[in-house]
């Protein structure tokens, strides 16, 4: 099959490679018909992410056919049409009995490489280091699904791809960062990051009940898809300051939430702070470069809620823990529960309460995979989202 790999840093390569077989009784085989390409991933392309090998195939968002299952999968047949969660979960754990399934306790056969660096492990994903399970992921035309009873949901035929594939991974994710805001009428919510997730999080934030939503980014599509499909405010953070504007936009309050959209290759508009984190970060004396983070403490209300579903891989610099205490703000993050997401949110869809597919800006196929990756990280040709078809 044809499958998009990863050769190195800001390498990718589309290649022949073994069809993926049945290796566990649970197991499910996956015919994909579309995939996309995450913000995330140029974390890997950028050479960020620890544990990649020469080879490894990349995608965490997918979806497809059910063309095989093992001997003991109950729910899936062949011909089932399914969107397949990120985070590989077991299903039985304790963590997955509290339907904390991107922590679970069994799915990441690699964990003792994420235990040195995270002192305990997260679930496995796809596509997303061998720290994180080895996994092959989903940019290529077949995958293999672990656990397949508990991470695939079925679709029914009448909604097209482009409206259920972001329940993978970017709706549900934007979601629960604005579900971790405690989000009550009247809230102001400040959304770092105009992207995908960004983008998901300002709906979500709205759908959840808050009167006021406003975005930070720096590039005006970006912007102009906040404000005119999702709704936002805006503030375009070269142009202004944004703690003061902020301040001006809530009367001198603050938002009551911030969201973290960005995670850790954030940019700053002051050359000389930029360049601290990012010396820093490509000398491997920290791994993020965390100015949405710093930002979205320091301006965040007293008393109010920072949610962070950006990624994160490491360390950091010069975070600012006086003001998180002494502010009593409460900090939530996580890499997302999906499964926990995926009926209410298709739901949603299907009652029309969002249309995801407004996110997207590009489609590719499957062996155009490397343009989709140069074009997305250098933000060119206004692209917001790829997604590959790979049927």
């Amino acid at each position: 099959m044809k499958a998009n790999c990863w050769m190195g840093r800001n390498s990718v390569e589309v290649q022949t490679v073994p069809d993926p077989q049945i290796l566990n009784a649970h197991d499910a085989i996956v015919k994909i018909t579309s995939t996309a390409i995450c913000g995330s991933d140029l974390h890997l392309y950028d050479g960020y992410i620890p544990t990649m090998v020469e080879g490894d195939i990349l995608g965490h968002e997918f979806m497809g056919e059910i063309v095989e299952t093992g001997p003991d999968v109950r729910t899936l047949r062949t011909g089932d049409r399914v969107v397949v969660p990120f985070p590989i979960a077991c299903g039985h754990c304790t963590a997955c009995e509290h339907r904390m399934y991107s922590v679970c306790e069994n799915s990441n056969p690699n964990a003792g490489l994420a235990e040195k660096l995270m002192g305990y492990s997260p679930a496995g994903i796809f596509g997303y280091s061998h720290m994180l399970g080895g996994y092959p992921g989903g940019q290529a035309e077949y995958a293999r699904v672990p656990f397949a009873d508990v991470g695939p949901i079925k679709i029914e035929d009448d909604l097209p791809d482009d409206q259920v594939l972001f329940l993978s991974d970017i709706l549900p994710t934007g979601y629960m960062g604005a579900e971790m805001c405690d989000i009550e009428p009247g809230d102001t919510v400040a959304v770092w990051g105009a992207g995908p997730v960004g983008q998901f999080a300002i709906a979500s934030a709205y759908l959840l009940g808050a009167d006021r939503v406003i975005a930070i980014d720096r590039f005006p599509y970006r912007l102009r898809t906040a404000r005119d499909k999702a709704g936002a405010e805006t503030i375009d953070y070269e142009e202004t300051d944004v703690l003061d504007t902020l301040k001006e936009m809530t009367a001198g309050r603050g938002p009551d939430a911030c969201i973290d959209a960005v995670g850790m290759e954030a940019h700053h508009p002051t050359p000389a702070i930029h360049a601290y984190d990012r010396v820093k970060q490509a000398s491997r004396l920290e791994t993020e470069r965390p100015h949405a983070l710093r930002e979205s403490i320091l301006a965040c209300r007293n008393g109010g809620t920072v949610s962070v579903i950006g990624v994160y891989a490491g360390l950091l610099d010069k975070f600012p823990m006086g003001s998180l205490m002494n502010r009593s703000l409460t900090l939530k993050t996580g890499q997302c529960h999906v499964q926990r997401y995926l009926q209410p949110l298709l739901e949603r869809i299907r009652n029309k309460e969002i249309d995801p597919s407004f996110v997207i800006s590009h489609h590719l196929r499957l062996d155009e995979a490397p343009h989709g990756y140069e074009i997305f990280k250098h933000k060119q040709d206004e692209c917001n989202k790829v997604v590959l078809s790979a049927a």
